[in-house]
């Protein structure tokens, strides 16, 4: 796994810019959310059940009561799921391979946090209760990080959220090292996603190649493949969701531990 990330400040700028601009790219995102608003309202839901088997749920809550659970966004890109997360009941840590991109998650949570007009799940003013931590809204910690070496010590999250990932990821032993570094580190769920083979989106990805449409290697893997790795490094399958049922090869998993 490779330690650096080679994305400057202004090409961080440029990805945000230019990602899911398009109307194929559009769809995709809504359909995303979607699934993706399903699976963390089940998490947070058992965060919030399951409370007392939450040392952060537990101590920390938010104006109105309701259990806080904390959460891993890696990789948080320029942080397009912080408020999403957040709406959802999680304290969010955001991480990176790239400084710049977890830099820039940190900048646009604050701006959204500061905007009146804005989406943040709770003003500046308000305060959590217990153990004088920092007001709901304040705390936007991001960090660089190798998803394979987390500097984290163990089961501090109850959510680890890893979007568009493993598809980078093209050996299967260091699919293996992170899937354990996240069992380490989550004490309830993993949330993440794969490609699985798809000849009609191979074929679609090639013809996008041809016409200099997609410069991505992307690593499929085999049915059963991903699965079978989640629950070697000791998860719970809880539900595989496809985005588009025979059409795309991106699916979402969620794990439990």
């Amino acid at each position: 796994m490779s330690s650096l990330s080679k994305f400057t400040r202004g090409g961080v700028r440029d990805y945000e810019n230019r990602r899911y601009r398009g109307l194929d790219q559009r769809i995709v995102h809504a359909r995303e959310m979607k699934i993706i608003g399903k699976m963390l309202a089940l998490a947070a839901s058992n965060v919030s059940v399951h409370s007392g088997q939450s040392p952060r749920a537990t101590n920390r809550r938010r104006p109105d009561g309701r259990p806080v659970g904390m959460a891993l966004d890696l990789p948080c890109g320029y942080g397009r799921f912080t408020s999403t997360l957040r709406d959802r009941g999680f304290d969010v840590v955001s991480a990176d391979l790239s400084f710049e991109m977890a830099r820039r998650t940190a900048e646009n949570a604050s701006a959204l946090a500061s905007d009146p007009g804005g989406k943040a799940p709770a003003p500046r003013s308000e305060k959590r209760s217990g153990e004088g931590l920092p007001s709901f809204g304040d705390w936007f910690p991001s960090v660089a990080a190798n998803a394979g070496r987390l500097p984290f010590r163990s089961g501090v999250f109850d959510l680890i959220f890893s979007i568009r990932f493993f598809h980078h990821v093209h050996h299967p032993e260091d699919r293996t090292a992170i899937l354990r570094e996240f069992y380490r580190s989550t004490s309830g769920y993993v949330l993440a996603s794969f490609y699985r083979m798809n000849g009609l989106h191979i074929l679609q990805r090639r013809i996008r190649r041809l016409f200099g449409k997609s410069r991505t290697n992307i690593k499929m893997v085999e049915p059963g493949i991903f699965e079978k790795a989640a629950e070697e490094a000791g998860f719970e399958i809880v539900c595989v969701v496809p985005l588009f049922r025979g059409l795309h090869a991106y699916r979402l998993i969620l794990l439990k531990k």
